[in-house]
């Protein structure tokens, strides 16, 4: 099969670990040039771009994804690094683990702002250079807890049932455009959040973020006739389709 996405450039947020640096690698390792986008922990993104860079060309911006001064310019300087923008991975997100009556309205803001608004505006930038794309994709990483409500994620899971939402009206109005909006979302993966907002889970059993990764892999090299609007996610050891 041709390697319809060498040479192509990838955004993605939310680089410096977990799902989004296994999909930079995995992106890299298809010929991908990569712009890993947001995030303040400048370390992280480098050792995300070393790793990425044994495969292809990967370049970093590191910043606030929900400061209005960095995000309102962040899409048009991630296109410039490499000339245009093939696919967007919008996989930055934050969440808590607080009992709904404890939530406070700082947090609720905070993980609404990263999980929901930041790629809101980031697939609006895009749209003009994906337009100009053959293969132009957008793969949101929702969760199982867009589909159902857990207990003590109660702004996490509003931000992810609003993000689905805004994945399938985009991907109604631009799929006559060639866009392709994706949503992936996935049970636990061992990251460092599930980490925080699931402290009774292990590793053992669990969803590991190069599986995610060659998912997204999946949807991008595989782009035929047959779409897949949403992959939905759940770890070997939960019953089957069950959320």
């Amino acid at each position: 099969m041709e390697n319809i996405l060498k040479e192509k450039v990838a955004v993605i947020t939310g680089g410096g670990g977990g799902i989004g640096r296994a999909t930079a690698v995995k992106l890299a390792q298809a010929g991908m040039k990569i712009v890993l986008l947001g995030g303040n922990n400048k370390g992280k993104l480098e050792t995300t771009a070393n790793e990425a860079a044994k495969y292809s060309r990967c370049s970093i911006m590191a910043g606030d994804l929900t400061d209005r001064n960095f995000y309102e310019t962040a899409i048009d300087s991630a296109a410039a690094c490499f000339g245009g923008i093939d696919v967007l991975v919008n996989n930055a997100g934050v969440a808590a683990n607080t009992p709904f009556e404890k939530v406070s309205i700082e947090d609720f803001d905070r993980i609404m702002a990263l999980n929901v608004r930041t790629p809101f505006i980031l697939m609006q930038k895009a749209i003009p250079y994906l337009r100009k794309s053959a293969c132009a994709s957008v793969i949101n990483i929702a969760s199982v807890v867009a589909h159902a409500g857990y207990p003590c994620q109660s702004p996490y899971v509003a931000s992810k049932h609003a993000l689905l939402g805004l994945t399938k009206s985009a991907a109604a109005e631009l799929f006559r455009e060639n866009i392709r909006i994706h949503a992936i979302s996935p049970g636990g993966v061992y990251t460092d959040m599930v980490k925080l907002t699931r402290p009774d889970l292990s590793a053992e059993g669990m969803i590991m973020p190069e599986d995610i990764a060659d998912i997204v892999h999946f949807l991008l090299a595989r782009r035929s006739n047959a779409v897949i609007d949403e992959i939905l996610i759940h770890r070997a050891g939960k019953e089957p389709f069950l959320v």
